[in-house]
């Protein structure tokens, strides 16, 4: 009899979810895939497994038997590979890595380096996931590791067989369009921020929907003009004078040109981390890619913005009111000389902080 860990996987979730639509939707298979599996399942072990009802599935007692001693079977097999390894009295084997943009060009470099030079029997291969589904890339197995972000304002889903181990936290500043009066200097509450377009990922996305929490908690709306999910795209669209976007000091080493940086009076922030199986934690070459992803997201990170360090033209904080920020004067006006900021019923909507030549 054969019980392939995808399959059990796939009758895992099927229990969680109850139809196969959502179970598919969780995975990242399609429906049919969903019913393919559980058919492998059904035909090795010669049993019903799971029965239609109306819309929904349910579980014979058979399926739930299997369920009952499925996830035992993964996490068996999970430390039976950690335990040949221990074995071996080497750290060596074969790691697939869930990657997102962001991290896959700052992160991983400094990361992959460390593990060759400490490490050489360790081989990582790397794909690109959604980073909206690490979590649920390691469940369905198709990766072992994966590095996601975590927001408190929008924290993702927890489950027992999937862990999330924070590799480093990320405070926000704004980005804002090089030569705005007072970016990189007086603190900025949200609420103020809230009068100028902004450039933000779809509200559906734990980012955005992070940074719309963080919003509304300090009592404004963003007013979010450019729908946009990219990192490099939105910091060049304010480089360009479009907007205003979050950015924290990983986000800052993919694109610093035409960007100027003011911090935010609020404590809003995200979590880098990794998301591994909780059996795998105990395999040697698991625990040496995760203290060289800490490492990286350490060096690949950088100074905090909005700290004194930012990019050409951003100098150290300075005693100001926050009135001055942004070329906005304590009454509301602009600053003589200071750079143009476009708030809600001006002219130029578009032209958002855009700096007068």
């Amino acid at each position: 009899m054969e019980l392939p860990g995808v399959q059990l996987r796939t009758l895992l979730e099927l229990t969680r979810s109850r139809t196969m639509t959502a179970a598919a939707a969780a995975l990242g298979y399609t429906p049919g895939a969903v019913s393919q599996h559980i058919a492998a399942l059904e035909r090795s072990t010669g049993s019903e497994l799971v029965r239609r009802v109306g819309r929904r599935v349910e579980l014979t007692d058979a399926g739930r038997t299997l369920a009952e001693h499925a996830e035992r079977i993964l996490g068996a097999q999970a430390e039976a590979v950690a335990a040949l390894e221990r074995a071996r009295g080497e750290v060596g084997g074969h790691l697939r890595l869930g990657v997102f943009g962001t991290a896959a060009a700052v992160l991983l470099p400094p990361a992959l380096r460390r593990l060759a030079a400490r490490h050489p029997a360790v081989r990582v291969a790397s794909r690109e996931v959604d980073v909206d589904q690490a979590y649920v890339e390691v469940l369905a197995g198709r990766v072992d590791l994966a590095l996601g972000l975590d927001y408190p304002d929008a924290p993702l889903a927890r489950d027992g067989a999937v862990e999330l181990v924070r590799l480093r936290t990320e405070r926000f500043s704004l980005a804002v369009p090089a030569g705005a009066a007072g970016a990189g200097r007086a603190p900025l509450a949200l609420a103020e921020a809230g009068a100028y377009d902004w450039i933000l990922p779809a509200a559906g996305s734990y980012y955005g929907r992070a940074i719309r929490t963080a919003c509304r908690r300090a009592g404004c709306e963003p007013r979010v003009v450019h729908e946009v999910t990219d990192t490099a795209t939105s910091l060049a669209m304010v480089g360009a004078g479009l907007g205003v976007a979050p950015l924290t000091g990983l986000m800052l080493r993919l694109r610093s040109e035409g960007i100027a940086v003011v911090p935010l009076r609020e404590t809003v922030e995200r979590h880098i981390v990794v998301a591994v199986g909780t059996a795998a934690r105990a395999r040697p070459s698991v625990a040496a890619l995760i203290a060289a992803l800490r490492a990286g997201a350490e060096s690949g990170a950088g100074s905090e913005v909005g700290s004194g360090v930012g990019p050409e033209g951003v100098g150290p904080e300075t005693e100001r009111t926050a009135g001055t920020a942004l070329g906005t004067a304590p009454g509301g006006g602009p600053v003589p000389g200071g750079g143009n900021v476009t708030r809600r019923g001006q002219h130029s909507p578009a032209a958002v902080l855009r700096s007068q030549a």
